[in-house]
């Protein structure tokens, strides 16, 4: 499938057993096509849009609001979400190690173990997002924070560090004010959106910020 955008391809989801997104390949697209159908590149590219149903799940363009738009807002089911990927090898997310509780000033460090389970090397994008459960309705549903590609051999392990930011951590209010909110944090890592898709494989815990609320000044 060449494309530059999403397209509504529920038939085409339901009646082909694969798919190969090449977007717009350019001069050498045709070699890279053929490198993967062939098995000589094991590919590891991510969606970086929603792939929706159909139109009907969204909203009418009758104003700028983000309700029901893009991942971050988008409450239904997607065809393939953003994020979604494959390649010819499956891994796995172990040992996810984060502080259960840290100050609304400080960092976050966030470590997980990942492992390639299948039996060919490949490259894993291992995907951090960040939600917060229990705040203010007009917040997203999750927001990516941060991705490392990594390549790992078929049977091998590696640990992937993220530190998230006080910035990172913060949600915007109505008047573009950046503050980070005391409370739980829900922190997710792995190959895809957590509870979007069962053969995506996620790990996820909570957080719990402390003390007063931080509001960040425009350096940041």
């Amino acid at each position: 499938m060449l494309t530059g955008s999403a397209l509504a391809i529920p038939w085409e989801a339901g009646h082909i057993p694969a798919i190969l997104n090449a977007w717009y390949g350019g001069q050498a697209g045709g070699t890279a096509v053929a490198d993967v159908l062939f098995g000589d590149y094991n590919p590891a590219g991510r969606l970086p849009v929603t792939f929706y149903e159909s139109d009907t799940d969204l909203p009418p363009f009758t104003d700028y609001a983000m309700e029901g738009r893009t991942y971050r807002y988008f409450k239904g089911k997607a065809l393939f979400p953003f994020g979604y990927g494959l390649s010819y090898t499956t891994f796995s997310y172990t040992d996810l190690r984060v502080h259960a509780e840290s100050p609304v000033t400080d960092p976050l460090t966030v470590k997980v173990n990942i492992t390639n389970t299948g039996s060919r090397d490949g490259e894993e994008v291992a995907q951090l997002y960040v939600s917060h459960p229990g705040k203010d309705s007009y917040l997203p549903i999750r927001s990516l924070k941060g991705f490392q590609r990594i390549f790992l051999k078929a049977g091998e392990t590696k640990t992937v560090t993220f530190t998230l930011s006080p910035k990172e951590l913060a949600v915007t209010n109505d008047f573009g004010e950046l503050t980070v909110l005391p409370g739980p944090v829900s922190i997710s890592v792995g190959g895809g959106q957590p509870d979007r898709n069962n053969d995506i494989p996620v790990v996820e815990t909570r957080v719990v910020l402390t003390g007063a609320k931080n509001r960040l000044s425009n350096g940041w």
